[in-house]
């Protein structure tokens, strides 16, 4: 499933535009697309509201128990991103990503801007190393005046795919009031912008034929980056090297191993020390994989709940706290030891 995201830190440099033209033209391609807005804004949403039901049906995201998930059979997605994106969520969208597109204006400012963000997108493993592409596309630009070609050059400058522009034109604003987009009308009204849409669109075909993270992405739909959604589930990794005897019981004090000394054969005594020594071994693990008491919110005031990965201990509460938190504790079911719990 192969997975566009639209990226752009600067706000109004056309991102919505070009994630609602991208999405209807998979539609008009016979493709399953769903268009995902994560921006808090909504824009492509509530310009889906408005697109005609005898247009190309495009998908938007499915809310299940307030979380945004693919919807089922989809076979494109197209993501319509906030600006200011970086940092942890700039590199969780680039997890789930095969393509990135980033739209530019002719300004210096946005060229600046842009720059920063291509400098952290190349940071990433999975844009280094080509499973994620990034490309750029100058957008409201005027053909006439030498901006393109400045544009151009900047882009090649930074190693990164110019993939075409796109003019300021007022047929984009009359479509996308409607719900619409130019690949909605006859070609013969809007000749000269869908010749400006030819070299970027020639440039993704092969690409989404080629799905490199089409295992990553269709193994787990649900866990697309969006506002509010979580992620990938990890498995528990279980101590191995364990035997199973110690997982089931716990580790025995020190104090009631020196009670009752018991006399034991030298052949005994030789196959007690090998133990000894990997129960003394295996201890932190055992102290990291036993069950932890959830902690509820109490006075309403917002808490993080790390585990140290050291002994698995929580970081200590006051001791005012502790009496009202007992009830629950016991009350709530074990938490695992590999999450992390954030309450607000």
């Amino acid at each position: 499933m192969p997975v566009i995201a639209v990226v752009n830190r600067k706000g109004g440099s056309g991102k919505s535009t070009l994630a609602a033209h991208l999405a209807a033209w998979c539609a008009h391609q016979g493709h399953a697309v769903m268009l995902g807005d994560v921006d808090r804004q909504q824009s492509t949403r509530s310009w889906l509201r408005k697109r005609n039901e005898t247009l190309p049906a495009i998908a938007p995201w499915t809310v299940d128990q307030n979380i945004l998930r693919v919807p089922a059979g989809i076979t494109h997605v197209i993501l319509d991103t906030p600006g200011g994106l970086h940092g942890f969520d700039l590199a969780r969208m680039v997890m789930f990503a095969d393509i990135i597109l980033m739209p530019v204006c002719g300004s210096a400012f946005d060229r600046e801007s842009a720059a920063d963000c291509h400098a952290e997108l190349m940071a990433l493993p999975r844009v280094a190393t080509g499973r994620c592409k990034v490309a750029c596309i100058g957008m409201r630009l005027d053909t006439r005046t030498r901006t393109p070609q400045v544009l151009k050059d900047w882009a090649t400058g930074l190693g990164m795919p110019f993939l075409g522009v796109l003019r300021e034109s007022q047929a984009y604003v009359q479509c996308l009031e409607r719900g619409m987009t130019l690949f909605d009308l006859p070609a013969d009204r809007v000749p000269t912008d869908l010749r400006q849409w030819e070299p970027i669109l020639g440039w993704l075909r092969p690409q989404l034929a080629l799905s490199p993270a089409a295992s990553t992405a269709s193994a787990q739909p649900a866990a697309t980056p969006a506002a509010g959604s979580a992620l990938p589930a990890r498995a528990p990794a279980a101590p191995a090297s364990l035997p199973s005897r110690l997982l089931a019981t716990p580790p025995v004090a020190p104090q009631a191993t020196q009670a009752s000394p018991r006399p034991q054969t030298a052949q005994s005594t030789a196959a007690v020390a090998p133990a000894a020594a990997a129960t003394t071994t295996a201890s932190p693990r055992l102290l990291a994989s036993r069950p932890v008491p959830a902690v509820t919110r109490i006075n309403s005031s917002p808490r993080v709940l790390d585990r140290v990965a050291s002994n698995g201990a929580l970081r200590t509460t006051p001791s005012s706290s502790r009496a009202a938190e007992a009830p629950a504790a016991q009350e709530a079911p074990p938490i695992p030891s590999f999450l992390k719990l954030v309450k607000c």
